[in-house]
Protein backbone atom coordinates (compact mmCIF):
# COMPACT_ATOMS: atom_id res chain seq x y z
CA UNK A 1 0.00 0.00 0.00
CA UNK A 2 2.86 2.52 0.43
CA UNK A 3 3.15 2.83 -3.37
CA UNK A 4 -0.59 3.42 -3.64
CA UNK A 5 -0.40 6.11 -0.94
CA UNK A 6 2.49 7.75 -2.83
CA UNK A 7 0.39 7.77 -6.02
CA UNK A 8 -2.53 9.43 -4.23
CA UNK A 9 -0.16 11.99 -2.70
CA UNK A 10 1.13 12.83 -6.20
CA UNK A 11 -2.43 13.18 -7.52
CA UNK A 12 -3.40 15.38 -4.56
CA UNK A 13 -0.36 17.61 -5.08
CA UNK A 14 -1.15 17.93 -8.79
CA UNK A 15 -4.71 18.99 -8.03
CA UNK A 16 -3.35 21.44 -5.46
CA UNK A 17 -1.46 23.09 -8.29
CA UNK A 18 -4.64 22.98 -10.37
CA UNK A 19 -6.54 24.77 -7.60
CA UNK A 20 -3.99 27.59 -7.63
CA UNK A 21 -4.06 27.87 -11.41
CA UNK A 22 -7.77 27.58 -12.08
CA UNK A 23 -9.34 30.05 -9.75
CA UNK A 24 -8.97 33.45 -11.32
CA UNK A 25 -11.52 34.48 -13.93
CA UNK A 26 -11.77 37.99 -15.40
CA UNK A 27 -10.09 39.50 -12.35
CA UNK A 28 -12.29 37.53 -9.92
CA UNK A 29 -10.14 35.46 -7.57
CA UNK A 30 -11.92 32.42 -6.20
CA UNK A 31 -10.40 30.11 -3.57
CA UNK A 32 -10.32 26.36 -4.10
CA UNK A 33 -13.14 25.88 -1.58
CA UNK A 34 -15.22 28.55 -3.30
CA UNK A 35 -14.68 26.89 -6.69
CA UNK A 36 -15.96 23.61 -5.22
CA UNK A 37 -19.00 25.43 -3.84
CA UNK A 38 -19.73 27.02 -7.23
CA UNK A 39 -19.41 23.61 -8.89
CA UNK A 40 -21.88 21.98 -6.49
CA UNK A 41 -24.40 24.82 -6.82
CA UNK A 42 -24.12 24.61 -10.60
CA UNK A 43 -24.45 20.80 -10.57
CA UNK A 44 -27.52 20.67 -8.31
CA UNK A 45 -30.79 22.49 -8.91
CA UNK A 46 -31.14 25.21 -6.27
CA UNK A 47 -29.54 23.18 -3.48
CA UNK A 48 -30.02 24.19 0.13
CA UNK A 49 -27.05 25.55 2.02
CA UNK A 50 -27.05 22.42 4.19
CA UNK A 51 -27.04 20.12 1.14
CA UNK A 52 -23.94 21.77 -0.34
CA UNK A 53 -22.19 21.94 3.04
CA UNK A 54 -22.84 18.22 3.49
CA UNK A 55 -21.66 17.36 -0.03
CA UNK A 56 -18.38 19.16 0.65
CA UNK A 57 -18.12 17.98 4.27
CA UNK A 58 -17.83 21.57 5.53
CA UNK A 59 -19.41 22.57 8.83
CA UNK A 60 -22.33 24.93 8.31
CA UNK A 61 -20.73 27.89 10.14
CA UNK A 62 -17.63 27.82 7.92
CA UNK A 63 -19.79 27.19 4.88
CA UNK A 64 -22.05 30.14 5.72
CA UNK A 65 -19.03 32.48 5.82
CA UNK A 66 -17.94 31.24 2.40
CA UNK A 67 -21.43 31.83 1.02
CA UNK A 68 -21.47 35.37 2.43
CA UNK A 69 -18.21 36.05 0.61
CA UNK A 70 -19.59 34.62 -2.65
CA UNK A 71 -22.75 36.74 -2.24
CA UNK A 72 -20.59 39.87 -1.76
CA UNK A 73 -18.62 38.89 -4.87
CA UNK A 74 -21.99 38.73 -6.69
CA UNK A 75 -21.44 35.10 -7.70
CA UNK A 76 -24.17 33.47 -5.59
CA UNK A 77 -27.66 34.42 -4.43
CA UNK A 78 -29.49 33.02 -1.45
CA UNK A 79 -33.21 32.53 -2.08
CA UNK A 80 -35.78 31.47 0.51
CA UNK A 81 -36.68 27.80 0.35
CA UNK A 82 -40.25 27.09 -0.72
CA UNK A 83 -40.31 23.97 1.46
CA UNK A 84 -38.74 25.40 4.62
CA UNK A 85 -38.98 29.13 5.32
CA UNK A 86 -36.04 28.87 7.76
CA UNK A 87 -33.70 27.58 5.04
CA UNK A 88 -32.11 29.17 1.99
CA UNK A 89 -31.42 27.69 -1.40
CA UNK A 90 -28.45 28.73 -3.49
CA UNK A 91 -28.30 29.81 -7.12
CA UNK A 92 -25.52 31.19 -9.26
CA UNK A 93 -25.85 34.71 -10.56
CA UNK A 94 -25.08 35.37 -14.22
CA UNK A 95 -21.57 36.38 -13.15
CA UNK A 96 -21.33 33.23 -11.00
CA UNK A 97 -22.37 31.05 -13.94
CA UNK A 98 -19.67 32.64 -16.08
CA UNK A 99 -17.00 32.10 -13.42
CA UNK A 100 -18.12 28.49 -12.82
CA UNK A 101 -18.09 27.75 -16.59
CA UNK A 102 -14.61 29.22 -16.99
CA UNK A 103 -13.23 27.27 -14.03
CA UNK A 104 -14.82 24.14 -15.50
CA UNK A 105 -13.18 24.89 -18.86
CA UNK A 106 -9.80 25.36 -17.19
CA UNK A 107 -10.10 22.13 -15.19
CA UNK A 108 -11.16 20.20 -18.29
CA UNK A 109 -8.21 21.64 -20.25
CA UNK A 110 -5.86 20.61 -17.43
CA UNK A 111 -7.27 17.07 -17.45
CA UNK A 112 -7.21 16.86 -21.24
CA UNK A 113 -3.55 17.87 -21.18
CA UNK A 114 -2.83 15.06 -18.72
CA UNK A 115 -4.77 12.46 -20.72
CA UNK A 116 -3.28 13.58 -24.04
CA UNK A 117 -0.03 11.76 -23.28
CA UNK A 118 -1.90 8.45 -22.90
CA UNK A 119 -3.02 5.98 -25.51
CA UNK A 120 -6.77 5.60 -26.03
CA UNK A 121 -6.70 2.31 -24.10
CA UNK A 122 -4.81 3.90 -21.20
CA UNK A 123 -7.18 6.85 -21.16
CA UNK A 124 -10.28 4.62 -21.06
CA UNK A 125 -8.72 2.40 -18.41
CA UNK A 126 -7.79 5.32 -16.15
CA UNK A 127 -11.10 7.11 -16.64
CA UNK A 128 -13.02 3.92 -15.83
CA UNK A 129 -10.88 3.27 -12.78
CA UNK A 130 -11.27 6.84 -11.51
CA UNK A 131 -15.05 6.64 -11.95
CA UNK A 132 -15.16 3.31 -10.11
CA UNK A 133 -12.99 4.68 -7.31
CA UNK A 134 -15.15 7.79 -6.97
CA UNK A 135 -18.31 5.67 -6.82
CA UNK A 136 -16.85 3.38 -4.16
CA UNK A 137 -15.49 6.30 -2.12
CA UNK A 138 -18.87 8.05 -2.23
CA UNK A 139 -20.49 4.96 -0.72
CA UNK A 140 -17.77 4.48 1.90
CA UNK A 141 -18.69 5.28 5.53
CA UNK A 142 -15.45 7.26 5.77
CA UNK A 143 -16.12 9.58 2.80
CA UNK A 144 -17.62 12.40 4.82
CA UNK A 145 -16.68 11.48 8.36
CA UNK A 146 -19.71 11.41 10.61
CA UNK A 147 -21.95 12.89 7.90
CA UNK A 148 -22.10 9.52 6.10
CA UNK A 149 -24.22 8.00 8.85
CA UNK A 150 -26.90 10.61 8.20
CA UNK A 151 -26.98 9.62 4.54
CA UNK A 152 -25.90 13.05 3.33
CA UNK A 153 -22.78 11.90 1.52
Amino acid sequence: MPTLRRSFQAITRSFGVLNKICCSVDGVDVSAVQSHILYEIDSNHQPSMQQVADLLAIDIATFSRQIQTLVKMELVEKVPSKEDKRASNLILTEKGEKVAREIDTQVNAFLENIFSSMTEFERQTVQGAVKLLADVMTKSPLCCGSKKESGSC
